[in-house]
């Protein structure tokens, strides 16, 4: 088996696995990184979004040696205490029921506010659309992602009180 050296949340990490072996394994599997999950093996449910070079991708299907030397950042690499302003509006709002799908919901819109960062509802909707949650907490989703663009503007000061937002999820 081929080692591989892959830069993982800022670490440099070797591996030794086949070529094929889908990066979200070796995360999952390989590195003990559990935050970023298996939903559907084809790419189609968002769950296994990690960062590629600071863009989403679906780690299930992307083969380990695809990775070559670029950062791969999952959802343990955004910040060990739970201060990325997304995870922040993620607590406030309330967004998870079940949770499942809520690291990848969290990395694409981590990636989305990184490139556009007081997105409109339309451009949430566009950059979410592959995220799929069994739970359907699309509005809640977009309420936080409007909240965390809102952090991140203010700083540590714009942190909520813990409870809902009162603005509507357009006005944040």
């Amino acid at each position: 088996m081929p080692a591989y050296s892959l830069k993982v949340n800022g670490q440099s990490r070797s591996v030794d696995v086949p070529a094929d072996m889908p990066l979200l394994w070796v995360l999952r599997d390989v590195l003990d990184l559990p935050g970023t999950k298996f939903g559907c093996g084809v790419g189609q449910c968002g769950a296994c979004t990690v960062h590629l070079r600071g863009a989403p991708i679906r780690s299930c299907s992307l083969p380990v040696s695809a990775v070559g030397s670029a950062e791969v950042t999952t959802i343990e690499g955004l910040s060990a205490e739970g201060t990325h302003p997304v995870q922040r509006a993620w607590e406030e709002i309330d967004v998870p029921q079940c949770g499942y799908c809520q690291a990848g919901q969290i990395m694409s819109a981590v990636a989305l506010l990184a490139r556009t960062p007081k997105p409109t509802d339309p451009q949430i909707d566009q950059a979410m659309n592959g995220n799929l949650c069994r739970c359907a907490t699309y509005l809640r989703i977009r309420e936080a992602i409007h909240r965390a663009a809102v952090i991140a503007e203010n700083g540590p000061a714009a942190s909520g009180t813990g409870s809902r937002s009162t603005q509507p999820a357009g006005e944040a």
